[in-house]
């Protein structure tokens, strides 16, 4: 099994009309389609960054994971999965549009444990 964990930084001016339009829009058909084990908005507690200091966006503010069986079955599935008529119609409603999205980040990860 592997992990795509998702970070979005999401125009922050726009944060709050986006966790209401994920928990009231997207994630009914996200679960319904994908393996989502979690997603998660960032609260007001500053992160704590440790090493090299990180680009005037800073990190992420949206993070969800996607189980998968392997890489094949996550590229089998999610051009799909996005490409279906409900989730169009659900993602013309994201605020600001796709431009909202100031950088998107998609690793993949297998468990160590």
């Amino acid at each position: 099994m592997i992990y795509e964990i998702r970070n979005y930084y999401f125009e922050p001016t726009r944060f709050d009309a986006y966790k209401s339009w994920a928990k009231n829009q997207a994630m009914a058909y996200l679960q319904r389609n994908l393996n989502v084990l979690g997603f998660w908005a960032n609260t007001d507690t500053k992160p704590e960054i440790n090493g090299r200091a990180m680009d005037d966006l800073g990190s992420a503010n949206i993070t969800w994971i996607i189980g998968w069986a392997d890489i094949t079955q996550r590229k089998a599935t999610l051009d799909r999965v996005f490409a279906a008529p409900e989730w169009q119609a659900i993602f013309k409603n994201v605020p600001g549009g796709i431009g909202s999205y100031l950088r998107t980040e998609c690793k993949f990860t297998e468990s160590l444990t």
